[in-house]
């Protein structure tokens, strides 16, 4: 059984304030996540290996975009996200 039997994914734009570093600016940018929610119940077809890590899964969120373009009209130079974690447990 994989992991992803155990979550369901659903994908949700979250505003953060994000610095380019070439002009200098802090702007609110919508960046992407996939929502991984835990299932109530483990799926049918689980032997106890599939419990054991069922039991153990925690929902957590996965950041989508690692680049993004800036929204400063003068500088437009694509900026890498790197003040936010790539994995946030809820």
């Amino acid at each position: 059984m994989e992991e992803r039997d155990f979550f369901n994914e659903k994908d949700e734009v979250v505003p953060a304030q994000i610095y380019c570093p070439k002009c200098r600016t802090t702007l609110e940018y919508a960046i992407k996540w996939r929502h991984r929610t835990k299932k109530p119940a483990l799926p049918p077809g689980g032997d106890e290996r599939d419990r054991a890590r069922f039991a153990k899964a925690r929902s957590y969120r996965v950041r989508l975009d690692d680049k993004l373009r800036c929204k400063n009209p003068r500088c437009g130079k694509t900026i890498e996200i790197t003040s936010l974690q790539t994995v946030v447990f809820d």
